[in-house]
């Protein structure tokens, strides 16, 4: 029998490789006739080291978001995506996306790319996408290639 997806969600974060998993996440919501569910989740942990915390900084950190994820909306909905929208959240990004939002949207696929933090934040606390690879409650598919399954690195390295 032939897996259909019903339920996709891509954390995006505004790196390179969230945006070639939303771009292929489109794309296997339109073959699956599946809705799409975008996610920022919004890193307080981020905040707490600062003496001079003010909501302000939260409000332009998720105002920004919403700027991108209306953005990746409107891309998916000119691909001819209807079932597409997205929240953003708060907190620790690793459960968040490995378990919260796929038990309340009941979520059957996670699209992540690759990488997203450098690679000093990678060992500080950790890769979001393979702690989501490892714990999430669904399937999980790690994004590393273009639409075109060229390694993203060599896309990158052509777009300079």
């Amino acid at each position: 029998m032939l897996q259909q997806y019903k339920h996709i969600l891509v954390p995006v974060d505004g790196s390179y490789e969230a945006e070639l998993a939303f771009k292929k996440a489109v794309a296997v919501a339109k073959r699956n006739d599946a809705d799409l569910h975008l996610v920022h989740v919004v890193d307080t942990r981020a905040f707490q080291n600062i003496s001079s915390f003010d909501t302000s900084m939260v409000e332009q950190v998720t105002e920004t978001a919403k700027k991108t994820l209306d953005k990746y909306i409107s891309d998916a909905k000119a691909e001819g995506l209807e079932k597409v929208d997205y929240a953003i959240e708060y907190g620790a990004p690793k459960t968040i996306i490995a378990r919260d939002v796929p038990r309340d949207n009941d979520t059957d696929l996670i699209m992540i790319g690759a990488t997203g933090l450098n690679a000093v934040e990678r060992l500080l606390i950790g890769s979001v996408t393979e702690y989501v690879t490892r714990t999430a409650i669904c399937d999980v598919i790690v994004v590393r290639t273009d639409l075109n399954n060229k390694p993203a690195k060599t896309t990158i390295a052509n777009q300079e």
